[in-house]
């Protein structure tokens, strides 16, 4: 029998209490109110704590019952969906499209579970997932809102001069949302500045608004799931999009997250998931593409859903998180620090682990970055208490802080305990991709010191490169480090044996030749090259980063195990050359929209930079240490190329 109109909204209005509860933190009384009655809504919340602790503690027996709850959710949903579907309830929507939407959040939720091991078999599960509720998603988008998104506000605040006009602010619109029934918006609004009519002169339309708390989960719903549906899609790595073609995807990230922002302006649980969803994506591509195309208007968005959520949720971790990734992302590391401490701090409530493990890794991170060896190192050490993720990357970055220091035999004692990390902590009875490359480096190392005449036990000796360092290449962590933290590395790093060959203003006293050089190796050689490339190009020194980058990639042939560099430094390169324009046009005064000479320029950087993503594709194959993570920077890159075009009149 079906649930009436009224045990429907109690139901949810239940549920949504829970959701308060998991998102100020206090994630056991969310569970202890979605365990207390046995509805869709409230399977579908214990489904939701279960996934997010796996996710964000990326933990395997957690992943096993995030499936379980929501494989119970999704059947649920879909016995009530039967019988919703002959209902005589009247209503803005088709009878039963609550319990359909439903059905695809457990179905989308699923899916992302198997992409958590970020190995390529965990996202061809996540497609196949997926491929059941591709259909549900297009047809709930298109019945909710058959004339598209557009007239829908948005959390887009006043733009900069580079942005077409947008949409009210979030605090706006949700009071608008609050207060009428009906919202006025531009007939072709921007999202983000980046969809809108080139006509100055704005239509203004009016936006029925939903009825009650079910018409609002189905329209702030489906916005989500087809949103985050396309934004995963459009993330998957490239060579795991081939597997796409067989089920007759299409992904369109622009309207992704065009529907996330339709959905994070509402009010119901969705909306706050679309945030989730939207300051994930923002902190991604700030951190990993190397490039933005308007980095001002990414950073303005970011803070505008940040300072929303956390008014409603001041004590919730993940708001706390994402505020203090801003702070980095801006250049106030200090700042990002005294946040993520706070949210540390006894005084805020540590009641959700996982969520609270994700400051403390953020924290390391961020300490590591401006050279705070020891409190990093320390700290990497806790989240081995805090999760069961990759004890091994923990143990092993915190071994290459202890090296950075000189104390090296705290760091032999660390990497002595990363084999048993390893074997204790297996995804689907594979390592995970930082320990396979773990593994190599290891082996690497031992190997180098039996040639120079060592104890094989005491290989530590002969490691020249910090692993924190190397292994923070992945995470990005040079491209964000103020001028003196950068000095300090390129002094480090270019004191090394042999010396280094390269002209720099950085660089004054290099190392003396030694009889028994730090760097024996052309895979070492090609390291040093890559970290000095990457910290040229962030204090502004383009010609020696390009110099050292080039060094990097012309010695991959005579590199033996660290195949992975190339392609990184492929990628750098095309890094480079959009940051070495933007700089010129900078202290040139130029405005490439009004410039022609500027505009050509342009075209020819954005041109070469293209060509050198390809090459990085190219070289970045399955067998390639964390293939997945450069293919999937590649493709936010690809995203800020397109959009500098779009801002500049090229395309």
């Amino acid at each position: 029998m079906a649930l009436s109109s009224e045990d429907v909204v109690s139901r949810l209005e239940e549920a949504t209490k829970g959701f308060d509860y998991l998102f100020a933190n206090d994630i056991g009384k969310a569970r202890e109110t979605f365990a207390a009655k046995d509805s869709p809504f409230h399977a579908l919340g214990l489904g939701v704590c279960a996934f997010l602790e796996a996710a964000l503690g990326m933990e395997l027996h957690l992943m096993g019952e995030a499936t379980r709850c929501l494989t119970l959710s999704e059947n649920g949903a879909k016995k009530c969906m039967k019988l919703g579907k002959t209902s005589s309830a009247s209503g803005r929507f088709p009878p039963g499209s609550e319990w359909e939407l439903l059905h695809a959040d457990a179905v989308i939720l699923l899916g992302l579970t198997h992409a958590l091991s970020e190995s390529y078999m965990g996202y061809v599960q996540c497609l196949y997932a997926l491929n059941s509720g591709h259909s549900k998603f297009a047809r709930l988008y298109k019945t909710v809102f058959p004339a598209g998104l557009d007239d829908y506000a948005t959390p887009a605040s006043s733009p900069g001069p580079s942005r077409k006009p947008s949409t009210p602010s979030l605090k706006s619109s949700a009071a608008s949302i609050d207060s009428t029934a009906t919202t006025t918006a531009s007939a072709k609004p921007s999202f983000f500045g980046r969809w809108g009519s080139s006509s100055s002169v704005q239509k203004s339309v009016t936006v029925k608004e939903p009825q009650g708390p079910v018409e609002e989960l189905i329209l702030s719903g489906a916005a989500f799931g087809y949103g985050l549906f396309n934004l995963v899609l459009s993330l998957l790595p490239a060579k795991v999009k081939g597997v796409v073609g067989f089920f007759g995807y299409t992904s369109d990230r622009k309207l992704a997250l065009q529907a996330l922002a339709v959905s994070a302006a509402r009010s119901d649980v969705h909306s706050v998931f679309a945030g989730l969803a939207l300051m994930t994506y923002h902190g991604v591509v700030l951190l990993l593409s190397g490039y933005q195309a308007d980095e001002d208007h990414i950073l303005k968005q970011y803070r505008v859903i940040v300072d929303r959520i956390s008014a409603r949720y001041p004590t919730g971790s993940l708001w706390i998180l994402n505020r203090a990734k801003i702070l980095r992302m801006s250049g106030d590391a200090q700042a990002a620090i005294t946040v993520l401490q706070e949210g540390l701090s006894p005084e805020h409530p540590q009641m959700f682990v996982q969520a609270d493990a994700l400051l403390l890794f953020e924290l390391a991170w961020t300490l590591l970055s401006q050279r705070r060896y020891e409190e990093s190192a320390k700290l990497f050490i806790e989240m081995t208490e805090r999760n069961s993720w990759s004890h091994a990357t923990y143990l092993f970055i915190a071994a290459g802080c202890f090296i950075s220091v000189g104390n090296r035999a705290k760091a032999q004692e660390l990497l002595d305990a990363v084999p048993a990390a390893m074997e204790k902590r297996k995804l689907h009875g594979r390592d995970l991709p930082t320990e396979v490359f773990i593994k190599k480096k290891i082996t690497f190392y031992k190997e180098k010191q039996k040639r120079r005449g060592g104890k094989e036990a005491e290989y530590v000796q002969c490691i020249s490169i910090s692993p924190a360092e190397e292994l923070g290449l992945f995470w990005n962590t040079h491209s964000r480090i103020g001028k003196g933290v950068a000095e300090a590395h390129i002094k480090e790093w270019a004191s090394l044996s042999p010396p280094v060959a390269i002209q720099s203003p950085y660089i004054v006293d290099t190392a003396a030749v030694a009889n028994v050089p730090d760097l024996d190796t052309e895979d070492e050689l090609a390291l040093r090259s890559l970290l000095l490339g990457i910290v040229h190009r962030t204090v502004g020194s383009y010609a020696p980063s390009r110099a050292f980058l080039v060094d990097a990639i012309v010695r991959q042939p005579k590199i033996r195990v660290s195949t992975w560099i190339s392609g990184v430094a492929t990628f750098e390169l095309a890094v480079l050359d959009l940051k070495e324009l933007e700089a010129a046009d900078q202290e040139g005064g130029r405005d490439p929209k009004v410039s022609e000479e500027a505009k050509q320029a342009w075209k020819t950087a954005l041109n070469n930079a293209g060509d050198k993503l390809d090459k990085a594709l190219s070289l970045s194959g399955k067998e390639i240490d964390l293939s997945s993570r450069l293919d999937t920077r590649i493709a936010m890159l690809r995203d800020e190329i397109a959009l500098k075009k779009e801002l500049i009149g090229l395309s």
